[in-house]
């Protein structure tokens, strides 16, 4: 399903699985060129990669590797002299791309849609053996994937919110069956606190924005049980009353977690109503003012620093009551200052792959064949918790011109 459509023959056919690796740990990795060329899948496209976007993937998913979001790696970047078409010429390049497996919500689909029933079974006969095999003794394994699916979609997404990233395509080729963060193309952080960013310039009328990623997830799933009920049950109509009473668990699990998670960027171990109204009022307030997600969560991981957050806010009195119903908060759960400033500064991190950042290595490799930017970006984004002495700006309010970036679908 593309932009909620389904097509046939979904992507641009640039990725070309080259084999699996088994390591000395025994973990296997699927290796996977993306931009080696024209594929049976391309449709009439070139199946390149320009280094633009491939610099981006590298960094970014090696970014959220270092934030602790599930997510497929990047080994190396092969650099090109040819030239490559997009809006305009650019240089191609090419990415090896890591993860234990890249099978999509969409390598189901496809089989589904075709009626090609049996080449469906044997697909989810081998991720499940490969990848599944705690539920091979399972009554409904077929099913019992699904449920797994559910749960770690769920968790991937209300990891997403919480560090505030838009993957900005969410079509079902690019949702991972083992919960990875896939593909990474017209992506964005938040800058300023804006539920419904936009970060795909393609996206024109805001399917994939900040906000709805995470009732994307839920009909992405959907289309993935569609998939899959042939196998789960001999009778169409069973099928679909077992898919559907799974699919009804993804709304809560994905608010349980998104909840847990943002209640630990404050600090707050506790589950109570209260101390979700607390991060729930904190984020309306920094939409109002246009506050900066990423700085102020940091600063607030900071009890030295903590009254200083109100110069982030224009409604310097709403955020003062604000801060005293959190600090309330704080006293009543009685934790350790040094040992919560600690914890929220391990879920809070300094530096995010923020698009002028990006943008800014991309430019100095295109124009000048200088890649030390990247080799910099790389060193802070492995380690985004941690404050590197002399790398204040990067962890800094995007400059001016950082709002007329644009990144689309070939970003």
């Amino acid at each position: 399903h593309q932009f909620g459509h389904y097509v046939p023959r979904l992507g641009d056919g640039r990725a070309i699985l080259l084999g699996e690796v088994k390591t000395s740990a025994n973990t296997k990795w699927d290796l996977q060129l993306k931009g080696g060329g024209q594929t049976l899948y391309s449709r009439q496209g070139d199946g390149r990669a320009v280094l633009r976007s491939t610099i981006r993937e590298y960094l970014c998913s090696e970014a959220m590797h270092g934030l602790g979001i599930p997510t497929t790696r990047a080994l190396c970047i092969t650099g090109s002299a040819e030239e490559v078409y997009r809006e305009q010429i650019e240089t191609g390049a090419m990415l090896l791309r890591m993860a234990p497996s890249h099978v999509r919500f969409g390598s189901f689909e496809y089989f589904y849609y075709s009626q090609q029933y049996a080449d469906l079974k044997t697909l989810a006969e081998y991720v499940l053996g490969e990848h599944f095999t705690h539920l091979l003794e399972h009554d409904n394994p077929i099913l019992a994937m699904l449920d797994d699916v559910i749960d770690s979609t769920a968790n991937l997404i209300a990891h997403w919110q919480s560090v505030g990233f838009a993957h900005g395509v969410m079509n079902t080729d690019n949702m991972s069956i083992l919960g990875l963060t896939l593909d990474y193309g017209p992506y964005g952080f938040l800058d300023s606190y804006e539920p419904g960013f936009i970060c795909n310039h393609s996206d024109h009328h805001g399917r994939y924005a900040f906000n709805r990623q995470p009732e994307i997830g839920l009909f992405n799933l959907s289309c993935l049980a569609q998939a899959l009920l042939p196998l789960i049950h001999d009778s169409p109509e069973q099928a679909a009353e077992l898919a559907t009473a799974s699919l009804q668990r993804y709304q809560p699990l994905f608010e349980a977690r998104h909840a847990q998670l943002m209640r630990a960027k404050l600090g707050l171990k506790e589950d109570t109503p209260v101390h979700d109204a607390q991060w729930q009022s904190l984020l309306v307030l920094m939409e109002q003012d246009a506050v900066d997600y990423t700085i102020l969560f940091r600063t607030l991981s900071d009890s030295s620093l903590r009254k200083g957050s109100r110069d982030l806010f224009v409604d310097r009195e709403a955020f003062d009551a604000w801060l005293a119903g959190y600090e309330r908060c704080l006293e009543v759960e009685n934790r350790d200052a040094g040992e919560r400033d600690a914890a929220m500064k391990a879920c809070n991190p300094v530096y995010v792959l923020r698009n002028h950042l990006a943008e800014t290595a991309i430019r100095m490799a295109e124009d000048d064949r200088d890649y030390t930017e990247i080799d910099r970006l790389m060193q802070l984004l492995q380690n985004p918790f941690e404050d590197h002495a002399g790398f204040e700006a990067y962890a800094g309010h995007p400059p001016e011109w950082a709002s007329r970036i644009e990144v689309s679908c070939s970003s």
